[in-house]
């Protein structure tokens, strides 16, 4: 082989060599290329799996999201009809108390319109009463609106002093009246309280109320509130049993004073004994001398009457308070029933008794029903028909005084003392209108009470 041919061929394996060698290096950087690449790949993939599960992890949320977002939705929509309820309810509250509002309102005016018609008809009672208000004074007041409280010093006082000079002829022919009567009733040896006693005594036994039955004899009406008339005609309103009362006390050096009530329709008197005042009122005991409204206290009388207490003086004494002086001790208040039977059975028209101590609570209601009841039988009795029961509580520090009033009404009308002839007339009238008609009993005595006490 030639030289040349040797070099060539050696060339050529050279270049072969150089090629594999090439080849195979390229092949490693390739595979070495390759491998990275295969592990960038792992890497993206590895961070596209991350990438999607933090996807996945967003779309829960997102989802929980939305599925709360959609709750919330569900609750403001239902809290927005619940506020369109509220809101209708409050438009409906706000029409009924509009609606009440005005009621109200209709009711204030009506309220007002009633006490401008009331200070109206009380200033009209009043008017016609003669007093705008209640005097805080003794004399010159008008009760009833034409009875006039009247002094009546100079007359005590020309009984004392035995000048009658300065005195009207009216007012003399009063004393000589008022005179005649206590040297029938008085003698030196009474008390004062004595005295009093036979007073009220005398004139509730001698005298009788006039409810204007007598208008028509001018001058017994005329004079029926003041001593003259009263002595004189022997008929007397209020005013005139206590300014009576009050010339006796006078008279007789005993303090007294003539008080009339609030509404200036009443008096009675107010008598001082041994340094206490007590209350007397005549005129409700008139015709009947039971003693219920003699020397009473502020408390017995201020349950039916209201007065000036600044003014006049308090009557706070218990020492001659007629029910405290007789009553009788008793511990048992089962005891009433009979003792009141027995005071009806005797037609008797006081009773008072003592139970010593504080009554207890229930002792007092066991009493005050037993009392009630009582009253209920006496109402519809035929037996006692003809009477009046009554009663209170006295309250004396130590004890508490039961006191028990009965008033008994004539069966018969009391004769007018009218002529003979004017009573043929009267029983013609009276038959002639009424003749036919059937009298049947008042009561039936077949009538039993059907209450029980308790």
């Amino acid at each position: 082989m030639k030289p040349t041919k040797k070099i060539i061929l050696t060339v050529l394996a050279c270049v072969i060599v150089l090629a594999l060698a090439a080849s195979l290096t390229l092949n490693g950087i390739a595979l070495a290329k390759q491998s990275e690449n295969a592990r960038s790949l792992a890497a993206m993939q590895s961070g596209l799996n991350e990438l999607q599960s933090k996807q996945d992890s967003q779309f829960a949320s997102q989802s929980g999201m939305q599925a709360g977002l959609a709750d919330l939705g569900s609750g403001l929509k239902d809290m927005k009809t619940d506020v369109t309820d509220l809101r209708s309810d409050l438009d409906a509250a706000r029409a009924e108390r509009g609606a009440l509002q005005d009621s109200v309102s209709a009711l204030q005016e009506g309220v007002s319109g009633m006490q401008t018609e009331l200070a109206d008809l009380h200033e009209t009672f009043q008017s016609l009463m003669g007093q705008t208000e209640d005097p805080a004074q003794e004399d010159d007041v008008r009760i009833a609106g034409q009875y006039m409280i009247r002094s009546t010093r100079p007359i005590s006082d020309a009984y004392l002093s035995g000048d009658s000079s300065a005195l009207s002829d009216k007012e003399k022919e009063t004393l000589d009246m008022a005179s005649k009567v206590l040297e029938q009733i008085i003698t030196e040896d009474m008390t004062p309280y004595e005295k009093e006693k036979a007073v009220y005594e005398w004139m509730t036994q001698n005298l009788q109320n006039d409810e204007g039955l007598l208008i028509v004899i001018p001058q017994t009406q005329a004079d029926c509130d003041n001593p003259y008339g009263v002595l004189k005609y022997h008929n007397a309103v209020c005013v005139g049993y206590a300014t009576t009362f009050r010339l006796f006390m006078h008279m007789l050096e005993i303090p007294c004073m003539v008080v009339h009530n609030s509404e200036c329709y009443h008096s009675w008197d107010l008598i001082q004994l041994d340094g206490d005042w007590y209350i007397t009122d005549i005129y409700s005991d008139a015709g009947n001398c039971n003693y219920s409204h003699f020397n009473m206290t502020d408390s017995i009388w201020g349950q039916d009457q209201s007065w000036n207490r600044e003014f006049f003086p308090a009557a706070e004494g218990y020492r001659y308070c007629y029910a405290c002086m007789n009553a009788v001790d008793e511990t048992d208040v089962y005891h009433i029933p009979a003792a009141v039977r027995e005071l009806l059975d005797s037609r008797g028209t006081h009773l008072a008794l003592r139970f010593s101590g504080s009554l207890e609570e229930q002792e007092a209601q066991i009493g005050e029903q037993m009392l009630c009841n009582i009253q209920s039988i006496v109402d519809n009795s035929g037996e006692f028909s003809q009477s009046y029961f009554s009663w209170n509580w006295i309250p004396t520090g130590d004890s508490y005084v039961l006191s028990v009033n009965v008033v008994w009404y004539n069966e018969e009308p009391i004769d007018p003392d009218l002529p003979e002839e004017v009573y043929e007339k009267i029983f013609e009238a009276v038959d002639e209108a009424f003749g036919d008609l059937e009298q049947v009993p008042y009561y039936d005595d077949d009538w039993q009470w059907g209450g029980a006490v308790g």
